[in-house]
This record gives C-alpha cells, sequence and structure tokens, in this order.
C-alpha cells in the first residue's frame, strides 16, 4: 500500500511538473501529514511561503526551460529543490503554500526569502539576498551574508545573523540574540528577558521589556545606542563610550565612575535586570517610550546642547575583539558551506563548457 502511495506521488509530481514546462512552469500539491516539515534550498531567485488552513503543501514556479524545480515527499518531509538542466539552474521563482502549523528551513544562495503569517519554527538563510518573516514559534533563525532581516510577530527563541545588511525585529516574545557586521539593528515592541545584540558598524535601537533580573546587552563599534527605558524599571547598568556622548532624558538616580567605564542605577538595586551599553565611536542615550520616534540628527543635536542631563563621558574603554572575530567567522561559514555544496557540483561542468570555449581563442591569438 505504502509503496503504491509513492508510486502515485512520484507520478502525480511528474505529470504536473510536466505541464507548462515550455513555458518553465509548474505547480504541485502535495498532501502532508501534522508533523512534516519544509525543506527548500533555491540557488537564486524568491522563496515565498504562505499558509493556509489546509494540511497540503502547494508549489508553484516560474523559471526558464534552462532550469527546473524538483519536489519530493515523504511522511517527514517535503523537500523542493531547483536544479539546473545543464550547470546552475537559472532564475527560479517559488512560490509555496504550507499547512499554518508546518515547521520550514529554507535556504539560497542569491535568494529573498520571504514567509508570511507562520506558525511553526523557521530556520532561514541567503547568502545574498533580503529575509522577511512574519510569524512563526519555537526556534527562530535567521542568516543572510548579504542582506537586511526583517522579523515580525514571532514568539520563540530568536538568533538573527547578517554579515551586511541591516536587521529589524518587531512584535516579538522570547530571548533574542541578534548580530551583524555592517548594519543598523533595530528592535521595537520586544518582550524578553534576555537580549544579546552586537554590530560593528551600526546603530542599536531597541525599545521592549527590561525585566527585573533580566540580561540587557547592546554593543557596536562604530554607531549609536539608544534604548528605552519604561517608567518604574529597575536597573544595575555600566556604559562605555571612548568617543561620544552620554544623554539620559530624565534622572538618573545613581552614576558611578570606575577605570573603565561608568556604573548607573534606575530605580531599585534590589533584583534589577542588568543593562550593558558599550561603543567605541558612538553616542549613549536612554530614552522613555514615545521619546525616540521624534529623534532625528538636528534634534539629537539641540538636546545634547540644552539637556542638563547631557554629559561627555570620555574614559578607557576596550571593545570586545572576540566580537568581531566572531562575526568575521560567521561570514567564512557560510562561504565553506556553499562552496562545498556547489562548487563540486558546476565546477566540472564550467570548466567544460569555457576551457573549450577560450582554449580555440588562445591557440588563435598564439
Amino acid at each position: 500500500m505504502l509503496t503504491t502511495l509513492a508510486t502515485l506521488v512520484a507520478v502525480s509530481l511528474t505529470l504536473q511538473q510536466g505541464e507548462g514546462r515550455g513555458q518553465g512552469n509548474s505547480d504541485t500539491t502535495v498532501a502532508v501529514q501534522s508533523g512534516a516539515r519544509l525543506d527548500v534550498n533555491n540557488f537564486g531567485g524568491e522563496i515565498v511561503v504562505h499558509t493556509w488552513n489546509q494540511n497540503n503543501v502547494r508549489v508553484r514556479a516560474s523559471h526558464s526551460s534552462r532550469s527546473r524545480v524538483d519536489v519530493s515527499s515523504s511522511s517527514s518531509t517535503v523537500m523542493v529543490r531547483s536544479q539546473g538542466r545543464r550547470g546552475p539552474p537559472s532564475i527560479v521563482d517559488l512560490d509555496i503554500t504550507v499547512p499554518t502549523w508546518m515547521a520550514m528551513s529554507l535556504s539560497g544562495t542569491y535568494t529573498d526569502i520571504t514567509v508570511e503569517n507562520a506558525g511553526g519554527t523557521i530556520s532561514a538563510e541567503s547568502v545574498q539576498g533580503d529575509i522577511q518573516v512574519s510569524g512563526g514559534t519555537g526556534n527562530i533563525a535567521l542568516k543572510s551574508v548579504e542582506g537586511g532581516v526583517t522579523l515580525s510577530k514571532t514568539r520563540g527563541r530568536i538568533e538573527v545573523n547578517s554579515v551586511e545588511g541591516d536587521i529589524t525585529i518587531t512584535d516579538a516574545t522570547g530571548d533574542v540574540t541578534v548580530e551583524t557586521v555592517d548594519g543598523d539593528i533595530t528592535l521595537f515592541t520586544i518582550d524578553a528577558t534576555n537580549v544579546e545584540v552586537n554590530t560593528v558598524d551600526g546603530d542599536i535601537v531597541y525599545a521592549g521589556t527590561i525585566k527585573n533580573s533580566g540580561s540587557y546587552r547592546f554593543a557596536t563599534h562604530d554607531g549609536d545606542i539608544t534604548v528605552v527605558i519604561p517608567p518604574g524599571t529597575n536597573v544595575s547598568g555600566t556604559l562605555s563610550t571612548f568617543d561620544g556622548e552620554f544623554d539620559a532624558s530624565f534622572p538618573i538616580d545613581t552614576m558611578r565612575a570606575a577605570r573603565h567605564r561608568k556604573t548607573f542605577v534606575i530605580g531599585r538595586g534590589a533584583n534589577a535586570a542588568r543593562l550593558e551599553l558599550e561603543t567605541f565611536d558612538g553616542d549613549i542615550r536612554l530614552r522613555r517610550p514615545g521619546e525616540v520616534e521624534l529623534e532625528m540628527p538636528e534634534h539629537n543635536k539641540n538636546k545634547h546642547d540644552n539637556d542638563n542631563n547631557d554629559s561627555d563621558y570620555n574614559f578607557d574603554f576596550h571593545f570586545d575583539g572576540s566580537q568581531i572575530a566572531r562575526l568575521a567567522s560567521s561570514a567564512a561559514d557560510y562561504a565553506t558551506k556553499y562552496a562545498k555544496e556547489y562548487a563540486p557540483k558546476y565546477a566540472r561542468q564550467y570548466a567544460r563548457t569555457y576551457s573549450r570555449k577560450y582554449s580555440h581563442a588562445y591557440r588563435w591569438t598564439h
């Protein structure tokens, strides 16, 4: 029975993919069981995932005749792969609809990834492309080497990485870890007990909960840091800036100078949240809710000139160089991973194609 079913599925996929092949289009629908995962890899183009209340996965693809899309299904996984008939595939746009509960793993090389209203765990990676995700629960892991990442309306353990690109997270619940080398990081409407944010070259803005006994760390080498402190928050914090200013729009209860950084207290010290703010070349600002949206560069300058809480703290600073090394290593890991995956597959094809093409020209000119 299972063998017959698998045969029927394979035949169905072949027939549906064959329809419209002359135009390079395909439309495939596969029934799935609860708990199945979606696994997609697309070399170049788009991966767009929608959700519905059916226990089916529908894969619609648009591409040239040089490429094809293979869809395979088992009881646990639906796999979608773009393939080149000769050499790497051309641009392939995938439009996929899955059950709301479905977990997914999406990856690509030159690929933009969009996920709408997801309800399961999400893993999305792109070497060169933007990632936009709405929804998701459980573990949410988004990574792009060269591209921006946007995440909203999610709940779970959140990890977002980019080497070159801005990162924006809104309406999120759960512990958050965010890292980028060259890009701004913006986090709005965040409900988290633990937040770790690092960028080498970019600004950081955080507006969310700061809970008792929580841990919140924000560090940038070249950029400003703005953190919104809700009224009634209890914070025990440290701040460091080598070439910048510290500005709070409200009184700080306690501020003490140490050798390498400043320490401060807001509210009561017992069970206070731990807040660490570090920037080598940038300003650090603490704001009340509703004040961040009003800030513009000119407005900030006026506040620095006129606010009684404004101070210029220049002191010894030790930026954690291991952060830079870790982020650089992330880029190297991506390069190694995709080199192993694609280089063996296409190197021989390119060698055969171009060696023949240019060997004649070389002999003719010599």
